[in-house]
């Protein structure tokens, strides 16, 4: 058995409680969030938009802070960031394509956090797309859309040594790209071909439950909508499981964060 969860964190931003709007650039908070992360007392964190030591946030290495609040004064959780690129996303003059994770490098991408002992970690790339699309604005309040350029992204798989026996579990964000983020997950079911069942695969997707559920061929954890937190009408989180099961699914809202994260109890 294992407990488990997966949210996106938004790198720590926290809307105004006046407007709903995300904070100016350099006001972040993650200590709420995180605080709400531990309150769900889970064996297993899958944490997508991570800033690592980028200026944006403190210069924060955010795994770690997440860690720490999750421990509370326990052994310390097993923890790995995995770099989607290096530099501050939407920044032209700094955002570049993270070939591999790199510790003093000023990051931006997705982290496991494991109670359990972790006993082979792996990182797969893939590539943004091409075209820029309009995206609602990260607000809990209105529906203004925005351009955007797309990201390459990162899934990150851990071999989790959990007392039930050994689990692989899988994190990844999605392009928000449809047609790109279906591709992606098609890349990414075909690299986690090699990877020992079961397999738990937790993320951001960017796709409607059913489609994620049709490209992989794993079984879906069903829940409600998760996106945007205030009003969420789209299920954009989810937990898709090959080999294993799962009971006492669900959202949970977590401070600051615009999408909910989803949980479950997970058996093999």
């Amino acid at each position: 058995m294992l407990r488990i969860a997966t949210a996106n964190a938004a790198s720590g931003r926290s809307p105004s409680p006046a407007s709903g709007h995300a904070k100016d650039p350099g006001d972040w908070a993650l200590d709420d969030w995180a605080h709400d992360a531990a309150a769900l007392d889970l064996d297993l964190l899958a944490v997508q938009e991570v800033d690592h030591l980028l200026p944006r946030s403190g210069h924060a290495d955010q795994t770690a802070a997440v860690a720490q609040a999750l421990a509370a004064g326990s052994d310390p959780w097993h923890a790995r960031f995995a770099a989607a690129v290096h530099g501050t996303p939407g920044n032209a003059a700094t955002m570049r394509p993270a070939p591999a994770t790199v510790g003093e490098e000023p990051s931006y991408g997705v982290a496991l956090l494991s109670r359990h002992p972790v006993e082979q970690w792996g990182e797969h790339r893939m590539a943004a797309s091409a075209v820029r699309i309009p995206v609602r604005n990260p607000s809990w309040t209105d529906e203004e859309r925005v351009v955007v350029a797309d990201e390459p992204r990162v899934a990150l798989a851990a071999r989790v040594l959990a007392p039930g026996g050994p689990v692989t579990v899988v994190t990844t964000h999605l392009s928000f790209v449809p047609w790109r983020a279906g591709a992606q997950l098609r890349e990414l079911v075909a690299w986690a071909r090699a990877l020992p069942r079961p397999l738990v695969l937790l993320g951001d997707l960017n796709l409607p439950a059913s489609v994620a559920s049709r490209l992989t061929g794993w079984s879906r954890v069903p829940t409600g909508p998760t996106y945007p937190a205030q009003r969420p009408v789209a299920r954009l989180d989810h937990v898709l499981l090959d080999g294993c099961t799962a009971e006492e699914a669900g959202t949970v809202r977590l401070a600051g964060a615009d999408h909910l994260a989803v949980r479950a109890t997970v058996r093999w």
